[in-house]
């Protein structure tokens, strides 16, 4: 029983707030990227995405093992003893 009236007092909100919402009528203004983000070939938007998030990730990675190399070659020239 208390699960309904949960459910009750959310729909009501809903409802208050549906009136006041005007984003789908700002669409057709909206900029070029805008419009292409809410197209029907959102495919192509996941992907680009995922593509971006791919990229960036091999960047850091690639940086971080050029960092490590160049610290373990710190490390080992410097703990290598000196041949006097």
């Amino acid at each position: 029983m208390n699960d309904t009236i949960v459910y009750a007092a959310a729909d009501t909100l809903a409802d208050n707030y549906y009136q006041s919402w005007s984003g789908v009528d700002a669409q057709a203004e909206a900029g070029m990227f805008i419009q292409i983000m809410s197209s029907n070939d959102l495919i192509f938007v996941v992907l680009t995405v995922s593509l971006i998030i791919w990229f960036v990730l091999a960047f850091y990675l690639i940086r971080v093992d050029r960092k490590l190399d160049a610290l373990e070659k710190k490390l080992s020239v410097k703990g290598k003893p000196s041949e006097d």
